[in-house]
């Protein structure tokens, strides 16, 4: 393993207030919710390998998990189906948006799990006789990977699955490819509820930190998911977690990560370090634009580029 940041890790109050007069990105509108998101909220948490946080103001202040959701529901697929999720679903990068209405050509499986059909699919093969019993499973598996149990905005999770059109969309698709088993209302508002859980940037920090440590939750010592499942989702973090944005990332940021339209962005650095930024202001591709610049510069400080020489 390699050594964990020590005392000198970033002042993240510091950063947050060199990040603050950063006004680009749009906040997301697809659910009134997003839309009513504060443009100037912006919060950063790190988790070491001890279990010690580090944490910014207003790390302690909820918003619904939205995408950053998906590496975690990839992981209790993997967990629930011995692995066999990896033949369901493909690990290729898209170079598309998020949302696209594209299936894999001569499978019909979805391109990778970080994308809208992919976490559809996942998060329908999770363990449960029904849409209610898997959302109480993904619950559960969300709860380990946090340490806590966690709340879900029901009013998000309500609009998630009422506006979600092209969602549904993708699960007909699916239907039709034959690739998803349940029906695409119920696969929605599975994923819909999943999308809508309650969590702030210290706690998104630790479910990053549960997959970059193997699948040990630093704070509970729980193993959550084999060491295998972590390194898969993680791996696929890496080259599809932020989209058709996710070669520039890993180029300039160089940590395995997933965005959210949220504007949160929760990133697994294997061995080292688990961390969380979120603002909602995003750019083109999605990402939060303060959370990509604080990215850049924690890699920069911690010498976290994957790539890095030395």
């Amino acid at each position: 393993m390699i050594s964990p940041p020590d005392a000198a890790t970033p002042d993240l109050d510091a950063l947050r207030s060199r990040l603050l007069p950063e006004r680009g990105g749009q906040v997301d509108d697809s659910i009134p919710q997003l839309a009513d998101a504060d443009p100037d909220f912006c919060a950063l948490s790190l988790v070491l390998p001890d279990g010690s946080v580090r944490s910014s103001r207003q790390a302690d202040v909820p918003f619904s998990v939205q995408s950053a959701v998906k590496p975690f529901l990839f992981a209790l697929a993997l967990l629930d189906t011995d692995g066999a999720a990896l033949d369901r679903v493909g690990i290729e990068p898209t170079g598309e948006s998020f949302d696209a209405l594209k299936l894999e050509s001569g499978t019909g499986r979805p391109p990778n799990p970080m994308v809208n059909a992919g976490a559809l699919l996942t998060a329908s093969l999770v363990e449960g006789a029904d849409a209610e019993a898997r959302m109480v499973r993904i619950a559960r598996g969300l709860a380990a990977f946090a340490g806590r149990e966690l709340d879900v905005d029901e009013d998000v999770a309500h609009n998630e699955h009422l506006l979600g059109d092209r969602n549904h969309a993708l699960a007909h698709l699916m239907r039709a490819e034959g690739t998803l088993e349940p029906t695409a209302d119920d696969a929605v508002a599975v994923y819909a509820r999943a999308c809508a859980t309650l969590v702030d940037a210290e706690t998104l920090a630790v479910m990053g930190a549960t997959l970059a440590l193997g699948g040990v939750n630093p704070r509970s010592g729980e193993r959550v998911v084999p060491e295998r499942v972590a390194r898969d989702v993680v791996s696929v973090m890496a080259t599809c977690g932020v989209y058709d944005g996710s070669g520039r990332w890993m180029r300039a940021v160089g940590i395995p990560a997933k965005s959210s339209v949220s504007g949160a962005i929760v990133l697994s650095v294997p061995g080292r370090i688990g961390g969380a930024v979120v603002s909602p202001p995003l750019d083109e591709q999605g990402t939060s634009v303060r959370g990509r610049l604080a990215s850049e510069a924690l890699s920069d400080d911690l010498a976290l580029h994957s790539f890095r020489s030395g």
